[in-house]
C-alpha cells in the first residue's frame, strides 16, 4: 500500500517543511504561464516574475531531492511563445543538471507498412496561417549531478529487425532496446471533460508511470508532486507500488478529485 501525504497548500510553503534530501523522485507539471483557466491560480504573469517563481519552487525541489534522485518536469508551450520551456531550463541550470530531454508526442501521423497514412493520438487544432498544430511537449529530466543511472530498458521496446540482437554487442542477446527520448503517449479518449478530466492541463497517468519506471521503481521510496492537480502522478505511484507519495495542491476541488481518483484506482 502506498502511503499518501496530500496537502491543500502552496507547494513552496509545503516543500520548505520537508527534510533535506528526503525525496527520490519528483514528477510534476507546473502552470505554463499561457493564460490557462485554472480555478485558483492566475496563469498570466509577466515573463520575469514567472521565471523567478519557477526558480523559487525549483530551489525547494533541489533541496528536497536526494543526490541520486530524478526530477521530471513536464512543460509545454504555445506556438507564439516557443522559448518558454527552454527559458525555464536555463533559469534552473545553476540549481540542477539537465540530464535528458524527452519529447512527449501527443499526436503523430505515420504511414503503415502498406503505405496508408494513419493518425494516432489527440491534439488541439490551431486556427492559424502562421503556426503548425502543436503535437508535443517537453519532459526535462533534471538531476543534481547529471550522472544518475536510469532504467533504460525498463521502458525497452523489442527490435523490429531481430538480426540486430546477435549483430550488435550491446544487446547482450536481449530483444530490448532503449526507447529513446521520443515518447508517444496519447490522452485517453473521454466523453466529458467536466466529469472525467476536470482540470484544464493534465498529463496522462502513463507519462508519470514511465518517469517512475525510467528512474527505477525499486529505487523510489518517496515520490513528490508539487503541483498535484487531479492526481495523475499519484495514481501512477499507486500503480507502480511506490512506498510514499507527497503532493501539494492549492485548489481544494482539484485535491478532492485527486483523492477520489486514488481511492477508485
Amino acid at each position: 500500500m502506498v502511503q499518501f501525504d496530500l496537502h491543500h497548500q502552496d507547494c513552496v510553503e509545503g516543500m520548505a517543511k520537508l527534510p533535506n534530501e528526503s525525496v527520490d523522485l519528483v514528477v510534476t507539471s507546473p502552470p505554463y504561464n499561457l493564460g490557462i483557466g485554472y480555478r485558483k491560480y492566475f496563469d498570466r504573469q509577466d515573463r520575469e516574475s514567472y521565471l523567478r517563481w519557477c526558480r523559487k519552487w525549483a530551489a525547494e525541489v533541489q533541496r528536497n531531492l536526494k543526490s541520486n534522485g530524478s526530477f521530471f518536469l513536464n512543460i509545454g508551450s504555445a506556438p507564439s511563445n516557443p522559448m518558454l520551456p527552454h527559458e525555464i531550463a536555463i533559469e534552473l541550470r545553476d540549481l540542477l543538471v539537465l540530464q535528458n530531454t524527452i519529447h512527449w508526442i501527443k499526436s503523430i501521423a505515420i504511414r503503415d507498412r502498406e503505405g496508408d497514412l494513419q493518425s494516432h493520438g489527440h491534439f488541439k487544432p490551431i486556427n492559424s496561417k502562421r503556426f503548425l498544430n502543436d503535437c508535443q511537449e517537453y519532459i526535462f529530466h533534471f538531476t543534481k549531478s547529471g550522472r544518475v543511472e536510469i532504467g533504460r530498458l525498463d521502458l525497452g521496446v523489442p527490435y523490429q529487425d531481430k538480426s540486430n540482437i546477435a549483430r550488435w554487442r550491446h544487446t547482450r542477446d536481449s530483444d530490448l532496446r532503449c526507447r529513446g527520448n521520443t515518447w508517444f503517449i496519447p490522452y485517453e479518449t473521454i466523453q466529458s471533460r467536466a466529469k472525467e478530466r476536470p482540470h484544464p492541463a493534465t498529463f496522462p497517468v502513463q507519462l508519470a508511470e514511465w518517469c517512475i519506471k525510467l528512474h527505477g521503481v525499486s529505487r523510489v521510496q518517496t515520490m513528490l508532486d508539487p503541483f498535484l492537480g487531479i492526481g495523475n502522478s499519484a495514481v501512477a505511484a499507486q500503480r507502480c507500488g511506490v512506498k510514499k507519495f507527497i503532493g501539494f495542491e492549492i485548489d481544494e476541488t482539484y485535491l478532492a478529485e485527486a483523492k477520489r481518483r486514488i481511492r477508485e484506482s
